[in-house]
Formats: structure tokens, C-alpha cells, sequence
């Protein structure tokens, strides 16, 4: 079986769901050129947990976990099934990685997961799980947790770390302070350390990035992305999804891990920056 990309997605605003920008054609394009995956593994910073936690769920339902939104956002569902054996089998890998995990029935899918799905996907016929973030991680640990759910991507199956590039949600729902000049700088830099493979660079990027702190006042939006590198082959090529800037500093722009091709807009060339937008243009 051909092993999977991984794929870092910055989810952006619930209302993602509904106003698919440029990002949302991006993450179509991907969605139709990767391999049909057995299921989709999400990691989101909308689950977060002491330990670990794999959703075991046959029919997850669909969770609203926002509020203050557009009625019509409530009412949309995405009823992907489940996969029961390989969320069992995602938290087997962890368990023998050394990590605490238990297994949960009842969870659904948080908007982390749903609402990039919906593009991705729009038919829900892929089957859907989501593994917990520790409330704990670090950076190095975030990347660890990748490497030992990778094994999975050569089982079918596509995990995906659903975060955002940027995540200042006081300035972006006060309405002040808004200087995209300093979230396309952090932007830049960590789009350099990804299509480079400098794990070093990226694993200290809170520290040394432009305006890291303003980008992150918290680190749990941004540590999806190192899971995500974790999950990947060491020698993966790496594909941007230049899904330009939403609400003046929240970056869509997101990250394939692995090749592509056959979907317009992207390019399978080992390295390259690529995308039908640039990273400053609106969401």
C-alpha cells in the first residue's frame, strides 16, 4: 500500500464551513488527488485531554463546539462514519510509544475536523477519527506524537494536524490592531523551516520566529503542524497551500507533507512553495 501524505491544515474560523475563500478549493484540490484514504486521523486543539484519547466512534456525531456564529452554522453535519479497527490500531501504535491512552466511544468531531473535511471531502463517505492532544505538549513532544502515529500512513490512512498558522483571536475578533505586516513575517519564516525539512528550526519556531508571541499568544494552534511533520517520511517533499489571510491576521495557509499529483493548482515538485494564492492575499 502506498504510504499517505500528512497534511498540517489551519482550520481558520467555524465560518470556514460556510465561506470556503481561497482555501477551501485548495484543500478540494487535495482531497481529489490524494489516494482514497481507509479513514481520516485528525488531531485538533478543540480535543485536548491529560493524556491521549482515540475516538472509537462508528458514527461520530457532528459537534458545534463554538458560539456567537451564524444560525446556518449550527445546522450543518457532516456524517462521515467512523473506524473503529484503525482507531484501535492508532492507539495500540501510542501505547507502545510509551503514552497513556484510552479509548473513547462516544466522542464526535470537533470543528477542527469537520469543517476542513467538509472541503476536502463534501460527501462524508471517507471515514473519520480523531486522536487528543495532550494539554501538556511541547514542541518536541508534539512531533513525537506524529512520528508514532505514522506508521498509519502506510496503512491507508491520512492524518492530518488541524490547527492555524497564525491564531491571535483577540485581534482578529476586536478589530483592532490588525497589521498583517507581522503575520506574514511569522507566515514567511515557518513556510521556509517547512519547505526546508529543518526540524530544528521548526521545533524552536515560538522562540525565534518573527512576532512568535503575537502569532501564538498559545501554542496549541500551532503545534498540529509538528505533528504533522512528524508524521511524515524524512524525505517527503512538501507542498503549500497558499490559502491567503482571513480576518486580516489568521492565516489559512497550510501544508501537504508528501507528494502530489494531478490537482490543479498544486505541483509535485520536491520543495517548492506552490499554491493558487500568496500568503498575504484575503481568505
Amino acid at each position: 500500500m502506498i504510504r499517505l501524505p500528512s497534511l498540517f491544515i489551519s482550520h481558520g474560523a467555524p465560518t470556514f464551513a460556510l465561506e470556503p475563500g481561497r482555501a477551501g478549493p485548495l484543500l478540494a484540490d487535495v482531497g481529489r488527488a490524494l489516494p482514497r484514504p481507509r479513514a481520516v486521523l485528525v488531531v485538533s486543539p478543540h480535543w485536548m485531554t491529560s493524556d491521549v484519547a482515540v475516538a472509537t466512534a462508528v458514527r461520530p456525531r457532528t459537534i458545534h463546539d463554538f458560539g456567537g456564529f451564524p444560525e446556518a452554522l449550527y445546522r450543518l453535519e457532516y456524517p462521515a462514519p467512523g473506524h473503529a479497527e484503525l482507531a484501535a490500531a492508532a492507539g495500540a501504535l501510542l501505547a507502545d510509544a510509551g503514552y497513556r491512552v484510552t479509548l473513547d466511544p462516544n466522542r464526535g468531531l470537533d470543528h477542527g475536523a469537520w469543517v476542513p473535511l467538509r472541503h476536502m471531502y463534501p460527501d462524508a463517505d471517507v471515514p473519520a477519527f480523531q486522536v487528543s492532544m495532550p494539554a501538556a505538549l511541547d514542541a518536541g513532544q508534539a512531533y513525537a506524537l506524529g512520528a508514532a502515529l505514522a506508521p498509519l500512513a502506510g496503512q491507508g490512512v491520512l492524518i492530518v494536524g488541524s490547527g492555524s498558522l497564525t491564531h491571535n483571536l483577540n485581534e482578529v475578533f476586536s478589530g483592532d490592531g490588525r497589521d498583517e505586516a507581522y503575520a506574514t513575517a511569522f507566515v514567511d519564516w515557518v513556510r521556509d523551516a517547512v519547505v526546508a525539512r529543518d526540524r530544528g528550526r521548526l521545533l524552536s519556531t515560538l522562540q525565534r520566529a518573527p512576532a512568535a508571541r503575537r502569532a501564538h499568544p498559545t501554542a496549541e494552534h500551532f503545534l498540529p503542524l509538528l505533528i504533522a511533520a512528524g508524521a511524515a517520511a524524512d524525505d517527503a517533499p512538501v507542498q503549500v497551500l497558499h490559502g491567503g489571510m482571513t480576518y486580516g491576521v489568521l492565516s489559512m495557509e497550510s501544508y501537504v507533507f508528501g507528494a502530489l499529483a494531478g490537482a490543479a493548482g498544486l505541483d509535485a515538485k520536491d520543495g517548492a512553495a506552490v499554491g493558487t494564492a500568496s500568503s498575504s492575499d484575503a481568505g
